[in-house]
């Protein structure tokens, strides 16, 4: 139960650097806070930042085109219904001059090939699905990864 309910990294690895954790809880917090505290620090910020009404909710990005003689990206969106099906309503296109691709770690994991993977005989597992170790306490098992969630299977 220990990694849903407290974050996998100190907070010192998290702040913002425009906007502190003293500044939003007016006290020093733990180095490993709830998430739920997290939370509460991240809404602070996107409040403080007023950022919230550059964000679109409910939406699908269908296509992205840079425009050479404009010298930006064309972006197709759809509006998603509140089942989170697409309405028929017309795609909105717009322009920016920047585009992120920001596909996060809480959606569909990405899953690394190496050769020899269809041979193995044992488990091939991402860190996505892990939920605890009893089921390795026996065996010899090869973490790879580089961050939080390597360290916390490892430990």
């Amino acid at each position: 139960m220990y990694r849903y309910l407290w974050s996998n990294g100190p907070k010192e690895c998290l702040e913002f650097a425009d906007y502190s954790f003293i500044e939003h809880f007016k006290k020093p917090i733990p180095s490993y806070p709830p998430r739920e505290v997290l939370m509460d620090y991240i809404q602070g910020r996107i409040e403080k930042s007023g950022i919230k009404s550059w964000v679109k909710f409910n939406t699908v990005c269908h296509d992205v085109k840079w425009d050479a003689e404009q010298s930006d990206f064309v972006v197709t969106v759809r509006n998603l219904s509140n089942d989170g099906t697409t309405t028929l309503q017309k795609d909105v296109v717009e322009r920016f001059d920047y585009v992120f691709c920001s596909t996060g770690h809480f959606s569909v994991p990405n899953v690394p090939y190496f050769p020899g993977f269809e041979k193995f005989e044992g488990r091939i597992l991402h860190s996505h699905d892990f939920r605890d170790a009893c089921e390795f306490s026996k065996s010899r098992i090869l973490i790879i990864g580089a961050s939080y969630s390597a360290e916390d299977i490892a430990s």
